[in-house]
Protein backbone atom coordinates (compact mmCIF):
# COMPACT_ATOMS: atom_id res chain seq x y z
CA UNK A 1 0.00 0.00 0.00
CA UNK A 2 1.42 3.40 -0.86
CA UNK A 3 0.44 4.96 2.50
CA UNK A 4 3.04 4.24 5.18
CA UNK A 5 2.20 4.67 8.86
CA UNK A 6 5.13 5.91 10.97
CA UNK A 7 3.35 5.98 14.31
CA UNK A 8 5.97 3.69 15.86
CA UNK A 9 8.68 6.21 14.98
CA UNK A 10 6.76 9.06 16.62
CA UNK A 11 6.11 6.95 19.72
CA UNK A 12 9.84 6.30 20.00
CA UNK A 13 10.65 10.00 19.56
CA UNK A 14 8.19 10.86 22.34
CA UNK A 15 9.41 7.96 24.51
CA UNK A 16 5.85 6.74 24.89
CA UNK A 17 4.61 3.14 24.98
CA UNK A 18 1.74 1.99 22.78
CA UNK A 19 -0.21 1.02 25.88
CA UNK A 20 0.01 4.56 27.27
CA UNK A 21 -1.09 6.15 24.00
CA UNK A 22 -3.99 3.70 23.63
CA UNK A 23 -5.21 4.57 27.14
CA UNK A 24 -4.89 8.32 26.53
CA UNK A 25 -6.83 8.29 23.26
CA UNK A 26 -9.42 5.71 24.26
CA UNK A 27 -8.76 2.82 21.87
CA UNK A 28 -7.60 -0.73 22.49
CA UNK A 29 -3.96 -1.70 22.24
CA UNK A 30 -4.98 -4.20 19.57
CA UNK A 31 -6.48 -1.47 17.38
CA UNK A 32 -3.45 0.74 17.91
CA UNK A 33 -1.20 -2.17 16.93
CA UNK A 34 -3.18 -2.68 13.72
CA UNK A 35 -2.83 1.02 12.95
CA UNK A 36 0.92 0.96 13.62
CA UNK A 37 1.38 -2.00 11.29
CA UNK A 38 -0.62 -0.36 8.50
CA UNK A 39 -3.16 -3.20 8.46
CA UNK A 40 -6.17 -0.89 8.68
CA UNK A 41 -8.08 0.42 5.70
CA UNK A 42 -8.89 3.75 7.31
CA UNK A 43 -8.73 5.91 10.40
CA UNK A 44 -11.35 8.24 11.79
CA UNK A 45 -10.33 11.88 11.81
CA UNK A 46 -11.23 12.20 15.49
CA UNK A 47 -8.90 9.29 16.33
CA UNK A 48 -6.14 10.86 14.25
CA UNK A 49 -6.71 14.19 16.00
CA UNK A 50 -6.45 12.56 19.45
CA UNK A 51 -3.21 10.82 18.44
CA UNK A 52 -1.77 14.11 17.16
CA UNK A 53 -2.83 15.92 20.34
CA UNK A 54 -1.19 13.34 22.61
CA UNK A 55 2.00 13.09 20.55
CA UNK A 56 2.13 16.84 19.81
CA UNK A 57 2.55 16.25 16.09
CA UNK A 58 0.91 16.81 12.72
CA UNK A 59 -0.81 14.05 10.67
CA UNK A 60 1.97 14.29 8.08
CA UNK A 61 4.42 13.14 10.75
CA UNK A 62 2.42 9.92 11.12
CA UNK A 63 1.46 9.17 7.51
CA UNK A 64 3.44 9.34 4.31
CA UNK A 65 2.84 8.47 0.68
CA UNK A 66 5.31 6.20 -1.10
CA UNK A 67 4.83 5.72 -4.82
CA UNK A 68 4.44 2.07 -5.65
CA UNK A 69 2.00 -0.70 -6.52
CA UNK A 70 -1.45 -0.67 -5.02
CA UNK A 71 -2.65 -3.55 -2.88
CA UNK A 72 -4.11 -6.52 -4.78
CA UNK A 73 -7.01 -6.55 -2.33
CA UNK A 74 -8.39 -3.24 -3.62
CA UNK A 75 -9.26 -3.50 -7.35
CA UNK A 76 -9.95 0.25 -7.80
Amino acid sequence: MPIVVTLDVMLAKRKMKSRELAERIGITEANLSLLKSGKVRGIRFDTLARICRELDCQPAELLSYVDGPESDEDPE
